[in-house]
């Protein structure tokens, strides 16, 4: 399970990766191959999102979004 800083951060990468490289949480987030970081000249890191860190991403909008946009159930009523 993830941490909300380790959440937070895997949204920053897919949104803006080229501001949070000194992010203690990318380690963990790599671990769990969620980021690959990528060595750039000078010796700078530039995490990426995964294709495993896509899909999770995906996946908990589509449940965000199932659970904060339900249509009330009239026909009960």
């Amino acid at each position: 399970m993830l941490s909300a800083h380790e959440f937070a951060t895997l949204m920053l990468v897919k949104d803006s990766a080229d501001h949070i490289a000194d992010r203690e949480e990318l380690g963990t987030l790599a671990e769990r191959q969620l980021v690959a970081l990528e060595g750039l000249a000078g010796g700078a890191v530039r995490p990426r999102i995964t294709e495993d860190g896509e899909s999770l991403l995906r996946n908990i909008a589509f449940i965000h979004n199932r659970t904060t946009h339900r249509v009330p159930d009239v026909a009960n009523h």
